[in-house]
Parts: structure tokens; sequence; C-alpha cells
């Protein structure tokens, strides 16, 4: 394992968590909530079917983990009344919010927006749409933050480029064809959540298929503006 994950965890250690795992019926998120706990790394909340999550778990330990199938929740009613008020606008009725709300994925956001819990986990199982949908419609975006985007941490073994190895990538996996503007802030963005994590100081490279001009198009002129957005908005990045 990398340095980098080794920090994560021992960092995750020293302030404990409450994390939801909203795809309980599924092997791996009941492995993973095994391992959570053996590590101590967070407390662990199992979103599903009692039984279904216990008949998985045979042969692991998540007895430390707090099960709750939504479906059966004391607070289903209040988080759906809280759900129905903020979306009663874009059409949402009481009855739609409460059949809402038995979806794990909504009823882990919720959590976390109630303080219930302090982060959620998912996508084993679920598209990355479905997974962020609820968390848009419910959690929001940071203040501040224009556009969501997404991004992989790269952990590369003996060698010398980026924080010993450790690269952020972005956005890999959610806009498709960001214009300048939105390139220019998921690398401001992008520069936070490396700072975050990997705890240096983030060096950004906005890329394209030209080096130093070399080529001409629509695409390295995007790069290009997107580029200068990014330093006017942001001087203080490198």
């Amino acid at each position: 394992m990398s340095d980098f994950l080794n920090r994560i965890k021992e960092r995750a250690k020293q302030d404990k968590k409450t994390i939801v795992l909203a795809e309980g019926e599924e092997l791996r998120t009941v492995q993973a909530a095994d391992m959570i706990l053996k590590e101590g790394i967070a407390d662990i909340i199992l979103l599903g079917n009692e039984d279904k999550i216990r008949e998985l778990a045979q042969g692991l330990d998540i007895s430390a983990a707090k099960i709750i199938d939504p479906e059966k929740a004391d607070n289903l009613q209040e988080f759906a009344d809280k759900f129905y008020e903020m979306r009663k606008a874009k059409g949402m009725t009481p009855e739609k919010a409460e059949e809402t709300l038995k979806n794990t994925l909504y009823y882990g956001c919720m959590m976390v927006k109630n303080g219930v819990a302090d982060g959620m986990v998912a996508g084993a199982c679920n598209s990355s749409s479905n997974v962020l949908r609820p968390a848009l419609q419910i959690l929001k975006t940071a203040p501040g933050t224009k556009l969501v985007s997404a991004f992989f941490i790269m952990c590369v073994p003996d060698c010398e480029y980026g924080a010993d190895g450790v690269f952020l990538f972005a956005d890999s996996g959610l806009n498709e064809n960001p214009d300048a503007d939105a390139v220019s802030e998921i690398a401001i963005s992008s520069a936070k959540s490396f700072k975050t994590l990997v705890e240096e100081e983030p060096v950004i490279a906005m890329t394209s298929y030209s080096t130093y001009g070399s080529a001409k198009s629509e695409l390295v002129d995007k790069m290009q503006l997107a580029t200068k957005l990014a330093k006017e908005k942001r001087p203080d990045l490198v």
C-alpha cells in the first residue's frame, strides 16, 4: 500500500467519522465494512435489509456496524417531510417523497444532511448518475463552487514527480466536454482537493495534445483560455 493511503488511514483513525455505506446488500460493501471496522478507520452504518446484510456477512465481523433499513426506519417520515419541503417547488409530493426516501442512496444523503452521519460512500452497484442525483438534490454543492466535478488520485510507486508520485487527475469521470470556464473551475476546485487530501501545495498542469502551442485547434485554444481564466481567478495558484 502506498504511503499516501497509509497517511489517509492514519488521519481517519485520529479523527474518526461515521460513514454510511448505502449499498449494504452488496457483498463488496459488507467486506469493506469488515475491513474498515477491523482497522478502526471509521464508524459504519450499513443501509439495506438486515436479514440480507447478515446473510452476506457470514464469516465477516460487522458486529460493530449499525444496520438500518430505510423502509423500517423510525425517522423515515421525518426525512420524507424534510425532503418534500426541499423539493416541492420541483413538483415533489409528500407521497413521492416518502417513497423516494426508501431508496438507500437518498436516505443516506439525508442522514448526512441531518448530521446523523459525516459522509456516504456508494457506487459499487449504482451508476455515477444515480449516486450524484440525491447528493445534488439534498446536499448541494459547497459554498462558492460553480461546478461539480470528479477526480482520481493516482499513486505511482518510485516516482519523482507529483507529490512523491501522488497525482490528482480531473475531470476524469463526470463533465464530458467542459468549456474553458468550466475547466478553470475544475482546476481551482481540484487544487483545493489535492491540498486537503495530499497535504502538499498543488502545481497545476492544464493538459491537451499540444505541447507549448505546437498545434492549433479549438481544443488547444480552450485549454489556453482555461489557463488564463484560472490565473485571473486564483493568481495565488501555481
